[in-house]
């Protein structure tokens, strides 16, 4: 089942990039690209599974050609984490039901 959260996705814009530290307006909830987090063929991974990334960063992770496979995986997983943390750390466990 696929988790659904709005408010979890309108929290993490105010973050700044967990990439690259910029915080220009851009920044949007990406979710996981991998097959074990949900995502599939015009499916995105759940609300859970979300990296506040920039406009640049997030472009490079998707589209990009800059980056392998692994180092992109590994970029998101990054990113994921402190993602969490921050949710955490500023106490917004209560939109998660």
């Amino acid at each position: 089942m696929i988790y659904r959260n709005k408010k979890l996705l309108e929290i993490v814009r105010n973050f700044p990039c967990q990439h690259c530290g910029k915080q220009d307006g851009t920044v949007v909830a990406a979710h996981s690209n991998q097959l074990r987090d949900g995502k599939g063929k015009g499916i995105k991974a759940s609300d859970f599974r979300i990296a506040s990334l920039c406009f640049t960063c997030h472009y490079e992770l998707d589209q990009g050609k800059n980056l392998s496979k692994q180092e992109r995986v590994e970029m998101w997983e990054e990113s994921h984490r402190k993602t969490i943390g921050l949710l955490f750390d500023n106490g917004h466990l209560e939109v998660i039901p």
